[in-house]
């Protein structure tokens, strides 16, 4: 189980690094009123820079099997799905405007251009990341 979580967050971090890109792609830091991204890039950073820190967390348990680094893994991953969740209240508006704002002339946030599917597919496996990161620090389970 402890390799399906590592195989199931590097997963989940392409396609965290996917939306990424775009944001980095689509966001002008000069644009003023309601184009502007509603996502604070001191938040994303620490998602990022929490998600790879947990990432090298989780390699290191696996390497030295000692089970204070599962645990360290874990509460990094609370503090990203934390930070994962704000981001994705913030977003949730964006997207549902997004419809209704689209059209020549119109311009959206950078976040109102992530794909949907990918949204919710980075959230499902950052929520199983979760479930299976306790587990294997929990002891449930048998093997790799």
């Amino acid at each position: 189980m402890r390799f399906v979580a590592l195989i199931v967050w590097f997963v989940t971090a392409l396609w965290g690094l996917y939306m990424l890109a775009v944001w980095l792609i689509e966001n002008d830091a000069t644009r003023q009123g309601e184009s502007a991204s509603r996502l604070p890039l001191p938040v994303i950073l620490a998602h990022v820079l929490l998600a790879v820190t947990g990432l090298g967390v989780w390699i290191a348990y696996l390497l030295l099997d000692r089970p204070a680094l599962a645990w360290t893994a874990l509460g990094i991953l609370v503090a990203i799905a934390g930070l994962g969740l704000a981001m994705f209240a913030r977003w949730i508006p964006v997207y549902s405007a997004t419809g209704d704002e689209a059209g020549p002339g119109k311009e959206i946030p950078a976040e109102g251009n992530f794909p949907l599917l990918i949204v919710l597919a980075h959230g499902t496996f950052a929520v199983s990341t979760v479930v299976l990161v306790l587990l294997t620090a929990l002891g449930v389970g048998v093997g790799g």
